[in-house]
């Protein structure tokens, strides 16, 4: 017997979720639109980056907790950046 997931009406777009099909995590990622009148929703693949239109009624949905976002902050001092053409010597005529 298969857990009842999520319905399509229960739907957010930017809710993250999870597509899954007799055990098997099939699809994950946001969603991008969504369309109660007919179940349908799509999603933005979280692994491919493409994006999917899924069928709650052939997949178990999940709603999942979206990865925390983490920003790296370099601490090391960059070279100045230098524009097109400067720094060169010019050519003699």
């Amino acid at each position: 017997m298969e857990t009842q997931g999520i319905r399509t009406a229960q739907l957010r777009i930017g809710d993250q979720i999870e597509a899954w099909h007799r055990g098997r995590l099939f699809h994950k990622g946001r969603v991008t639109d969504v369309v109660p009148a007919l179940e349908l929703f799509w999603i933005l693949d979280a692994r491919t980056g493409a994006r999917k239109l899924l069928d709650p009624e052939a997949l178990e949905i999940r709603h999942v907790e979206p990865a925390p976002v983490t920003l790296e902050v370099s601490t090391k001092p960059q070279p100045p950046a230098t524009a097109p053409g400067h720094g060169l010597t010019p050519r003699s005529a």
